[in-house]
């Protein structure tokens, strides 16, 4: 810490760390070794299982002992185990998983274990008292997706933990509607507009929402630039924004919703002047006025707003001069073209 004098080890003390690091070392090797022995020979034995919960505490990143793990439990335990054996063994693994989580929360192996155990859910009654034969598996998948939730509280952009959860959504055993997702994403977002992977989840939710005919496109859309426009104003910086928007303008077939929006930006740009996301955008989207709506527009000055702008570009983001310098030489060939 700054300010704070650091104490001087000693010799000894320097001696002692080593000595503990090099012990730790030889114990992690001493039990990777024992690991992969056994999994060379083919053990599904408790003993082994017990050996990759060891290995795995220690390291959760080893993925080779994950998937032998899941061969112990399916060839050796599983077998061997009652329904209510198998969801207890079931419950102990999202434990490990949890715990390992908590520490290595972007980990890609921990989530895909996560995922297998609660495939391999048996039959059974669960908390109900109808005796639902699909019971244990509603509990399990319904309290996945509140785990899921704590873990995106803790962490609003953790993308491995939005990528899990329209996993666990897709496999609710009674679905949850998209609507309801729809609506959590606008608490994500409206928390903190700078998520991408929020904005991401709601373009999938409502193209969704859109395709099934249960959302009407015109309407919705109207709201998500309102949103977006929001946003915009609140952080120019943030691309996630500027990325959405890009996805709710689409091709650019609406030469109105073209017009609106480059009004829009045009006038965050003059209170932002340096803003790079809104003269980027002004360039892309005069860009699709030039290339759409050829015959509704003023070429020459739409292309020398572009090429404004990408002047601009070069000098408030020097580390991509060659790429706008590019852009420019591409607008200017297409306006000679449409000559």
């Amino acid at each position: 810490m700054h300010g704070v004098r650091q104490a001087r080890q000693t010799r000894e003390a320097l001696e002692a760390k080593r000595i503990k690091e090099q012990s730790k070392l030889h114990d992690y090797l001493a039990l990777t070794d024992d690991v992969l022995s056994r999994k060379n020979q083919n053990d599904w034995s408790r003993r082994a299982l017990q050996a990759t919960t060891q290995l795995l505490q220690v390291n959760p990143e080893f993925y080779t002992v994950w998937n032998y793990r899941r061969r112990i439990l399916v060839n050796g335990i599983f077998p061997e185990s009652t329904p209510e054996q198998i969801k207890d063994l079931l419950n102990d693994d999202l434990s490990l998983t949890m715990a390992a989580l908590k520490i290595h929360p972007k980990v890609y192996w921990i989530w895909t274990h996560r995922g297998w155990c609660l495939n391999n859910v048996p039959s059974g009654p669960g908390t109900g008292d109808d005796g639902d034969p699909r019971g244990w598996e509603k509990d399990f998948w319904n309290q996945e997706l509140f785990v899921v939730e704590k873990l995106l509280d803790a962490d609003p952009r953790n993308f491995h933990a939005w990528s899990y959860r329209r996993i666990v959504l897709s496999s609710l055993p009674v679905p949850r509607p998209e609507t309801s997702e729809l609506a959590y994403t606008t608490r994500k977002i409206e928390s903190n507009f700078s998520n991408f992977s929020a904005w991401h989840q709601r373009s999938k939710v409502l193209s969704s929402l859109w395709t099934e005919g249960l959302l009407d496109e015109r309407e919705s859309k109207e709201k998500e630039f309102d949103l977006v426009q929001n946003a915009m104003y609140t952080d120019p910086k943030d691309q996630s924004v500027w990325i959405y928007h890009r996805w709710l303008v689409g091709a650019g077939d609406d030469i109105g919703i073209l017009e609106r929006e480059i009004a829009v930006i045009q006038s965050l740009l003059d209170e932002e002047p340096d803003s790079k996301w809104c003269m980027e955008s002004l360039v892309h989207y005069k860009r699709l006025l030039l290339r759409n709506h050829a015959s509704l527009v003023d070429h020459s000055n739409l292309t020398r707003d572009c090429i404004n702008l990408l002047e601009q570009l070069r000098k408030v983001d020097p580390g991509r001069k060659a790429r706008y310098s590019e852009i420019g030489e591409v607008i200017t060939n297409l306006t000679v073209l449409s000559i």
